[in-house]
């Protein structure tokens, strides 16, 4: 081979070993370019979208030569990880909102009622005059005392004994907090005689609480409910008293009585007993639902006789919210004993409260134990009331100066 021959294909050699250089580098540089496009995907601004955690978590397994199963499986967790903590802050945000209704609920019921007093009329607190907004004046107790329109001559003794009157009653309101008016209703016909004559009455001693409340004995239970709601309503008392015009009381004491016990939750407090469910038509206190308490001859559950009674304001208040589905039977004691029943009442029974007539309230009082209230078990009430209750009242009484006394 000639000279001339070796050097052309030398020459030849080294220029295919160029091109071959130059064509690796320009594969490599179009793969990395294309390559770059591919992991860069424009979002819907035409923007960069960034790799999320799952994403980078998985491209980490897979650079590190992880099995496919594996990875799933590390999807799962991760993925029901942020499920779980969406859950449970999605949990917390519903509790705070259940609280906050609850306590936007409370407070639209304490403005409702607050709106309800002082459209009513109910006394108001000084202090409420100079702040942005009224507040009802809180007092001890108030005390209902059930009457009827024929009762005039018994309201008189009541007025004559055991009850004061005129400046001495707005005292007892101011200086104790205690509230003492008679409870009625109207008659069948508003406005009648019976109204007026109440009317008359009021105007004369301005000691009435009147009711919504068409009179009969055969509504005491519907009379009894009333009364409660209308006097939670009026009155932000401690306790609310429920007594009949046939009963002597020593006010004093009734109210130091229930003062030992302000500090207990939903309180009962009367003379409590279990009578017999009677069944016979034509009886007295006769049940017309004496099946639903069992076989004949079944006691009635532990409710307080009827003569007087008591219950805190959460029980009153209890009455007032739910009183149009709360189911009366044809005895008023029986049916308040039966509102209460399952629920989470304190049931106190305090024998002072239902004392007999003298003797029996003298000896106790001579004794040192004064009785909250007298009357006769064979009567439901002082037996001639209207002729007996000076009587009582001088015998028994616990004495003027006791009240003003009074530890409350």
């Amino acid at each position: 081979m000639s000279f001339k021959n070796r050097v052309e294909g030398t020459s030849r050699s080294v220029i295919s070993q160029k091109w071959i250089l130059f064509l690796c580098i320009s594969s490599f540089c179009a793969g990395m370019f294309f390559t770059a496009r591919m992991w860069t995907i424009p979002d819907a601004k035409g923007g960069i979208t960034r790799t999320t955690g799952v994403e980078a978590e998985r491209l980490n397994l897979v650079s590190e030569g992880c099995n496919t199963k594996f990875l799933q499986q590390k999807d799962v967790k991760l993925v029901s990880k942020d499920v779980f903590g969406e859950v449970s802050k999605t949990h917390n945000a519903l509790q705070t909102l259940d609280k906050t209704i609850s306590s936007l609920e409370m407070e639209l019921a304490a403005a409702k009622s607050a709106q309800e007093s002082i459209l009513s009329g109910a006394p108001i607190s000084g202090d409420s005059e100079k702040g942005d907004s009224p507040k009802k004046r809180k007092y001890f107790m108030v005390v209902g005392i059930n009457t009827a329109f024929s009762s005039r001559k018994r309201r008189d003794s009541v007025r004559a004994t055991w009850m004061p009157q005129g400046e001495k009653r707005k005292k007892l309101e101011e200086e104790k907090g205690i509230i003492m008016r008679f409870v009625i209703g109207h008659g069948a016909t508003l406005g009648g005689i019976l109204d007026r004559a109440i009317e008359a009455e009021d105007r004369n001693h301005g000691d009435f609480l009147r009711l919504d409340h068409v009179e009969g004995y055969l509504e005491l239970s519907a009379k009894t409910k009333t009364y409660f709601a209308t006097a939670v309503k009026l009155w932000d008392a401690e306790y609310y008293v429920k007594v009949d015009d046939d009963v002597h009381v020593n006010i004093g004491t009734l109210a130091e009585t229930l003062a030992r016990h302000r500090k207990k939750p939903r309180v009962y407090i009367g003379c409590m007993k279990s009578g017999p469910v009677l069944a016979q038509k034509g009886v007295r206190y006769h049940e017309p639902e004496y099946w639903k308490f069992g076989e004949t001859g079944n006691k009635y559950f532990r409710h307080a006789t009827g003569q007087i009674y008591a219950i805190s304001k959460d029980l009153a208040s209890y009455i007032s919210v739910n009183q149009h589905v709360l189911h009366k039977y044809a005895n008023e004691d029986v049916s308040l004993g039966a509102w209460f029943i399952g629920l989470d009442v304190l049931h106190i029974d305090d024998r002072r409260l239902c004392c007999g007539t003298p003797p029996d309230c003298e000896w106790k009082a001579q004794a040192g134990n004064v009785c909250v209230a007298s009357f006769d078990w064979t009567c439901s009430g002082i037996c001639r009331s209207v002729d007996r209750l000076k009587e009582v009242h001088k015998r028994c009484g616990e004495g003027e100066k006791a009240l003003w006394k009074a530890a409350i």
